[in-house]
């Protein structure tokens, strides 16, 4: 039914027709027993003989001479009457005429909403922009977000910053985050932290606040002030395209590609594990000179969320003045750590990646084992002036970083001779003399070791 009861008086005549066929029957059903005597009789109705009116055998004696046989069965015998054919012909008359009838008034109908299509899209617009600014001064309300300042300037600066989503869908308290980016001095905040500590929430948050602003809707902060950003560039995620050739890192790529070609000055840039899909140095290699170009490029400096488990990232602020460093603090428990969801000025001072595989269920013997390969591996790697390696650009600097490599590499050898000599000497039986003579030994060795390298 598509015409509502009432707009067409002939129409609820037809469908009032059809509507009363139940009382109709019953009560025609009752006249014909009381009439026959037969109080077996019924009145029923199928597809092929319509209505129809049953008789058993046994009663066929009180049968009267006006009903007319339809059908014989084994037990029964099926007829219609004068009065039972006039009413299955006005209902069936009154359905098709329904039909007919209901059709033609809606292309009635559509052809005078037509002439209104201009004016009725217009408050169709209206009223979703109302409804849109009405939900977002609800959720405004009930969630305490604040007005932000906006302004014609380049800066992002947010108190206790929020993400609108899931602070409502978690159930534990949502903690609260700071945001300060410029492009004169916090163009690219680095945040380093262990996996599932909050980099990308927090990345996203910076993003949905931005949105929020601009579009004229209170955020969930304390306060925030920011100027417009002309685009986000997200480069988040993990996901490839296997159907046209395309690996998790060749997508990567494509997406760091775009972000690096169509940034603009008054863009914000998230970027999340840049070259994860790749081996560790490579993958370090392009985060470190994503990072270095986005600083450098002088027709971009975007504004840049840099989250990245690459913790030789954090160098970078040695070097890059604009480049700063932040990271999602935990809190060591005994063997365990606990997820602050906080971020705080500074590098991370490790990973914690092993703790949060002994979190999945890795088993103890393989975390264990990852301690001991972690320990060889993470050995720090600054020059002699404190700056890092990785930050050589030529040739020249490339030969000096693999020199001091070497330098290192040696004097550890040779330190590590005296201390053989040291556990094999047994100072119990040396005189006083020959132990001041075998400390001279060793300090002049030490010495020349020093001049050596």
């Amino acid at each position: 039914r598509i015409i509502k009861d009432g707009y067409n008086s002939e129409l609820d005549e037809f469908r009032k027709l059809s509507r009363s066929g139940k009382s109709f029957i019953t009560s025609l059903e009752k006249k014909e027993r009381e009439k026959t005597g037969i109080s077996s009789l019924k009145i029923r109705f199928n597809k092929v003989f319509g209505y129809y009116i049953e008789v058993t055998k046994t009663n066929l004696s009180l049968v009267p001479a006006d009903y007319i046989r339809k059908q014989t069965l084994a037990n029964s015998e099926r007829y219609s009457t004068p009065e039972l054919k006039k009413y299955e012909e006005e209902v069936l008359s009154a359905e098709e005429r329904i039909v007919d009838l209901e059709y033609n008034l809606f292309l009635e109908i559509r052809e005078k909403i037509s002439k209104e299509t201009t004016r009725l899209q217009k408050i169709a617009s209206d009223v979703a922009r109302l409804d849109v600014l009405s939900s977002l001064a609800e959720l405004a309300s009930i969630r305490n977000y604040r007005r932000p300042k906006m302004n014609k300037g380049e800066k992002i600066s947010i108190v206790e910053g929020r993400h609108p989503v899931i602070e409502v869908t978690n159930e534990d308290p949502f903690i609260p985050n700071d945001t300060y980016l410029d492009r004169a001095d916090d163009q690219i905040l680095i945040i380093t932290g262990p996996n599932m500590g909050g980099k990308s929430t927090y990345l996203r948050q910076v993003a949905l606040i931005c949105i929020l602003a601009q579009m004229g809707s209170y955020v969930p902060v304390k306060e925030a002030e920011m100027g417009t950003v002309d685009r986000i560039f997200t480069r988040i995620g993990a996901m490839d395209f296997l159907s046209v050739g395309q690996s998790t890192f060749m997508v990567e790529m494509l997406e760091t590609a775009k972000i690096l070609n169509n940034a603009t000055e008054k863009s914000l840039i998230l970027l999340d594990e840049v070259g994860r899909g790749t081996s560790t140095f490579d993958g370090l290699s392009i985060a470190w000179a994503v990072a270095e170009y986005l600083h450098e490029k002088e027709e971009i400096k975007a504004k840049t969320l840099f989250a990245t488990h690459y913790h030789e990232l954090t160098e970078l602020a040695l070097t890059l003045n604009r480049i700063k460093n932040y990271h999602v603090s935990v809190k060591e428990w005994k063997d365990d750590i606990i997820f602050l969801r906080k971020i705080v000025s500074g590098p991370s001072n490790q990973s914690y990646g092993i703790h949060v595989a002994k979190l999945a269920g890795i088993p103890r013997s393989v975390v264990d084992r990852a301690k001991e390969i972690l320990f060889n591996l993470e050995k720090q790697e600054l020059d002699d002036s404190g700056l890092p390696r990785l930050a050589y650009r030529s040739s020249k600097e490339r030969d000096k970083a693999q020199f001091l490599l070497f330098k290192d590499d040696r004097k550890q050898e040779l330190l590590k001779d005296i201390e053989d000599e040291i556990e094999k000497c047994d100072i119990s039986e040396l005189k006083p003399l020959d132990a001041l003579n075998f400390l001279s030994q060793l300090k002049e060795k030490i010495k020349k070791i020093n001049d050596k390298t």
